[in-house]
């Protein structure tokens, strides 16, 4: 390709996230017992599970809700667990619903590296709201993504959408 015809795609925000030191251990018990919820992307702790916004999202609103308890798959979860984060996902999705409208979702549990999961070893759910035309051209041609909004405003959204109050359902 010529290199005067090169496009440049400027996301200056994501070279913190790029050269952030990476955990060794799992992220998701490493943030959980932290106490910066804000800091940490942590939207609402359940009394087994609890949501975060995806740092690395596929979509904007990309969020995960995930055990306490560091588990593999399914069945090492008890079901008091397994409902919670079924219920969290709807909380999510109700949140999303208020602050972003989507027009649709993609959900779901990756098991095992071959499955795609990104944290093979601590089973978690993604809910990614979608929009029509939200798959354009970059995800086609250059296998990237444009996330159009940092992930503090989506945050503030969510907080003000009412992800964290008691009473959404």
């Amino acid at each position: 390709m010529d290199e005067m015809a090169m496009k440049r795609l400027w996301t200056p925000w994501r070279m913190k996230l790029i050269m952030s030191p990476k955990p060794e251990g799992c992220l998701f018990c490493e943030k959980a017992p932290m106490a910066n919820d804000k800091e940490n992307l942590i939207l609402f702790r359940g009394s087994t599970c609890f949501i975060m916004l995806n740092a690395y999202p596929y979509n904007n609103g990309h969020v995960m809700v995930a055990p306490y308890a560091h588990a593999r798959n399914l069945d090492q979860l008890d079901t008091p667990a397994m409902t919670e984060m079924m219920l969290l996902a709807k909380r999510s999705v109700t949140a999303l619903q208020r602050a972003m409208n989507p027009e649709g979702y993609n959900m779901g549990i990756n098991v095992g590296k071959v499955a795609g999961a990104g944290v093979e070893h601590h089973i978690h759910f993604h809910v990614v709201p979608r929009w029509l035309g939200d798959t354009n051209f970059m995800s086609t041609l250059a296998e990237m993504r444009v996330i159009p909004e940092a992930l503090d405003e989506t945050y503030d959204k969510l907080i003000a959408a009412g992800i964290a109050d008691p009473e959404l359902a």
